[in-house]
């Protein structure tokens, strides 16, 4: 009985191990994803962000149109805005079978039709699991709040 008892404690315990092994692995690649999805904005690198967005992304930050992955690519292209900044702190990582949601602050700092503009905004973003990797499926940021005092 007592044998039985320790094997099934064993199997319990690698079974928790095995089923976290995943999520730290798919942590870590949201972190590097994360890292890519800032150089690529600092570069301007619209094929980096394609392969990083699905193709039914939806993105909806202050004061733009709600815009979808081929207006998104288009306005990449069109170097209109360069971006001096683009950092994220303060990430949240869940993790939801297929589905991931990170969240977080993002600061920037670009240039837009000649003028120079800051951000700084808190951000959700979803991505999906697909065959070939997580993908974004929906951004969407709004302004932080001022420092209480």
């Amino acid at each position: 009985m007592q044998s039985r008892l320790v094997a099934a404690s064993s199997v319990a315990v690698a079974l928790m191990f095995a089923q976290n092994t995943p999520s730290t692995a798919d942590r870590e690649e949201l972190q590097r994803l994360e890292r890519v999805w800032n150089e690529a904005h600092i570069r301007g690198d619209s094929e980096t962000l394609s392969r990083l967005w699905a193709d039914d992304l939806e993105v909806a930050v202050p004061k733009m149109p709600v815009m979808k992955k081929g207006e998104l690519i288009r306005f990449v292209n069109s170097g209109r805005m360069k971006f001096q900044r683009y950092e994220t702190s303060d990430l949240n990582f869940r993790i939801y079978g297929q589905s991931a949601v990170v969240t977080g602050r993002l600061q920037r700092k670009r240039e837009i039709n000649g003028r120079t503009v800051e951000d700084d905004w808190r951000f959700t973003k979803v991505y999906q699991r697909f065959d070939d990797g997580w993908r974004v499926v929906s951004f969407h940021a709004s302004e932080s709040p001022a420092p209480s005092n």
